[in-house]
């Protein structure tokens, strides 16, 4: 069964469309990455995942619930099941990264101090940042601050992880690192990945599937495998393009 499925969704901005009749599936325990070029709309897709956008047509479903139609308990049944990754980490510079980290525990559970203690250390430990928990995100790089991102994201234990550029800026090495963490969690936790990413070799590496946005509509839906070997225009031109930048 699919955890997440969106049905002919259109999304448009004043005239133009966005997402233009889109539709795809992603299952259970999946990591399913978004690749295309700039301003197609892959980060627009995750938006609609957790209802901070709705489409104009069509449907996103998420666990069955339909979300644009979602009442408030049903919203907050798939905000709590979804971990959000945003493209700059999104720290708060006030705070240090322990504190970062608890904070979605603070806003939206009961749990007790040393139950949250308890989580921020298991979070922090799985993206490999224990000892940097008593500094604050100017004091660690962007590197540590896409980690800490990512233990807040996996804090609250979701059954989702919706990840928003996660290697952007990032040098090569960083990158990989942050590649091997999603595909840690998703195997160690169980969770369910969906990756916009605009780094093909990193997609390559962690997906089961590759999803092509172009235009605002799925030019292909394949493995890594099948992706590499695609005679689809648009996804041959992406290889290439990936090619080109490994040599």
């Amino acid at each position: 069964m699919s955890l997440v499925k969106f049905e002919n969704v259109t999304k448009r901005f004043g005239g133009e469309a966005v997402l233009d009749d889109l539709s795809f599936e992603v299952g259970k325990g999946e990591t399913f990455c978004i690749v295309g070029p700039s301003g197609t709309g892959k980060s627009v897709t995750l938006k609609h995942i957790v209802r901070l956008l709705s489409p104009t047509s069509g449907r996103v479903f998420v666990d069955g619930i339909d979300v644009a139609a979602a009442d408030e308990k049903d919203l907050r049944k798939v905000r709590d099941m979804t971990g959000y990754l945003f493209q700059g980490g999104a720290l708060l510079a006030w705070m240090t990264v322990a504190e970062n980290v608890a904070l979605p525990l603070l806003e939206r559970t009961r749990l007790s101090e040393a139950e949250i203690a308890r989580r921020v250390d298991a979070a922090l430990a799985a993206v490999e940042l224990s000892k940097a928990a008593d500094k604050y995100p100017s004091e660690i790089s962007g590197g540590m601050q896409k980690r800490a991102g990512l233990a807040r994201a996996v804090v609250r234990e979701p059954a989702i992880v919706l990840y928003d550029e996660p290697t952007s800026g990032l040098d090569p090495v960083t990158s990989n690192t942050i590649n091997r963490l999603i595909k840690k969690l998703n195997k160690e936790l169980g969770i369910t990945s969906i990756v916009v990413t605009h780094d093909l070799q990193g997609a390559v590496a962690i997906a089961d599937r590759i999803m092509l946005l172009k235009d605002g509509k799925a030019q292909v839906i394949l493995t890594p495998a099948e992706f590499l070997e695609s005679k689809n225009p648009a996804a041959a031109e992406f290889v290439a393009a990936m090619k080109g930048e490994m040599q």
